[in-house]
């Protein structure tokens, strides 16, 4: 799935964190590549690591990342909450802060180099496509379909 904003989303994600610069040059990496997430990724992480050749078949950057980290975004409870909150309430600053901050923490752990800037763009990849969307591939009953889907 090649996720997209639109320039108004990127727009509106610019005046909710106007003074988070992690966030701000997510949206400004986000502007030059025409919203496309994927693409804004692989340019955020070639800049802050230097490498993005890590492909295995067709995945993306972005999507060997969601790999590695599903498992424990879609089992902790707290952050899946978080997320489904700021759905309900996409209006608020501090709620898509904390996000990004779990989300740099369980990076963080795994062993994955994800700043601010990167984690705001995996964030709003989750938001855009749904975290249960994302977290489907996380149940033991839908495995079979892992492969077809992704």
């Amino acid at each position: 799935m090649n996720a997209q904003l639109t320039p108004i989303e990127i727009q509106e994600l610019q005046q909710l964190l106007p003074n988070d610069t992690p966030a701000q040059q997510a949206l400004t990496t986000l502007q030059q590549h025409n919203g496309n997430l994927e693409t804004s990724f692989d340019a955020l992480w070639q800049e802050k690591v230097g490498k993005t050749d890590y492909s295995r078949g067709k995945k993306s950057l972005l999507q060997l990342t969601l790999n590695e980290i599903r498992a424990e975004i879609c089992g902790d409870d707290g952050l899946q909450g978080k997320i489904k909150e700021y759905t309900k309430n996409p209006g608020s600053a501090s709620l898509l802060n904390s996000i990004i901050g779990s989300l740099v923490a369980v990076a963080a752990v795994n062993g994955i180099p994800m700043d601010g800037a990167i984690a705001t763009i995996v964030v709003l990849y989750i938001l855009k496509i749904g975290i249960n969307v994302l977290c489907k591939y996380t149940d033991p009953a839908s495995e079979g379909d892992k492969d077809n889907n992704s």
